[in-house]
């Protein structure tokens, strides 16, 4: 199966990259919103994530591999939510800020972008290499 890319987005004060380095690796919970959902649910193993500052900071600083797929949120009290696990890959060199990615032709019709509420958005194979481009950021 071919790899999948993903951008998801989460408040530095909520959980930092900063913190998920020194993690290693976290569940990704608590995602509320039910096409963020579907989409947690289409991650497959392998599948590399673009880690988003989302608030005040607004910006790509890192990269994740999708390690477990989709199970049951155990943060989730009532309804079908889900979560998937994630691990550490790469940081950026270079954070890659929101203003660059509307103004980028490559990046400026990002679900990401177009859908500034959804937190768990798709992305295609150039627009995941734009980034790491941008980024500074070798996976090799």
């Amino acid at each position: 199966m071919q790899t999948q890319y993903w951008l998801v987005k989460q408040e530095p004060q909520a959980y930092s990259w900063s913190r998920f380095v020194h993690e290693g690796g976290t569940a990704w919970t608590g995602v509320r919103n039910f096409q963020a959902r579907n989409n947690l649910r289409a991650m497959r193993v392998g599948d590399l994530v673009l880690f988003y500052h989302s608030a005040n900071e607004k910006q790509v600083v890192g990269v994740a591999r999708v390690a477990r797929a989709a199970y049951p949120d155990p943060t989730a009290s009532d309804g079908d939510w889900s979560c998937v696990d994630l691990a550490l890959v790469a940081a950026l060199k270079k954070p890659v800020p929101l203003g660059t990615i509307k103004s980028d032709k490559v990046l400026a019709g990002v679900p990401a972008v177009k859908q500034t509420r959804l937190s768990v958005t798709p992305l295609g194979p150039n627009e995941f290499k734009r980034f790491l481009e941008l980024g500074e950021a070798s996976l090799s």
